[in-house]
Order: C-alpha cells, then sequence, then structure tokens
C-alpha cells in the first residue's frame, strides 16, 4: 500500500505543481512555450506544448518553466538533465516493475 501511495504522490506532485504554477502565473507559461516550433500545421499554440510536456515528462517540463525564461546557463542545464533522468527513471521503472510482475 505505502509503495503504490508514493508512486502516485511522486506521478502527481509535477503534475499539480504546474497547474497551481499556470493558474498563478500563466504569462510565465506562455513566454517559456510561446517560440516552440509548429508540427504539422502553423497554428500550434503554446498551451498544447505545456499540456504534452506535463503529461510525458511533467519534471523537465516544470524544470524547464522554472530556468528558461531568463536563458539557459550551466547551472540550468544540469537542472534540466537531473529532471530528464528523474521523468526516464520513472518511464523505466515502471516497465520494468510490469514485466516482473507479468513473468513472476
Amino acid at each position: 500500500m505505502g509503495c503504490c501511495l508514493g508512486a502516485l504522490v511522486l506521478a502527481g506532485a509535477p503534475r499539480l505543481a504546474m497547474l497551481f504554477w499556470w493558474w498563478m502565473d500563466p504569462a510565465r507559461i506562455a513566454r517559456t512555450f510561446a517560440g516552440f516550433p509548429t508540427i504539422g500545421s502553423p497554428g500550434v499554440p503554446g498551451w498544447a506544448w505545456t499540456v504534452a510536456g506535463v503529461l510525458i515528462l511533467p519534471w523537465t517540463t516544470l524544470a524547464y518553466v522554472w530556468v528558461a525564461p531568463g536563458g539557459l546557463t550551466t547551472f540550468e542545464w544540469i537542472v534540466l538533465v537531473v529532471a530528464l533522468l528523474i521523468d526516464l527513471g520513472t518511464h523505466g521503472g515502471g516497465g520494468r516493475a510490469y514485466n516482473k510482475r507479468r513473468s513472476g
């Protein structure tokens, strides 16, 4: 039971933080993702990138919104890499746990 609760907290915390940040400072979110390239059609809004980031890589998106508006220095790149590793570890750990349950 404790493991499931911990997984829910870790999975939900960055998403709730982004939702709260978006509610408190929507201009920062809009500025952060405004210059992203469009995919397919020329009308992909900036909020679509935010939603996709929160769904797929929530820790990385949260870190990017935190560090990107002022430009990226060495420290900020380190923050982004650590956040990406946390996200990738979450995805990889879930796959390993699934394979372990199926084989055992």
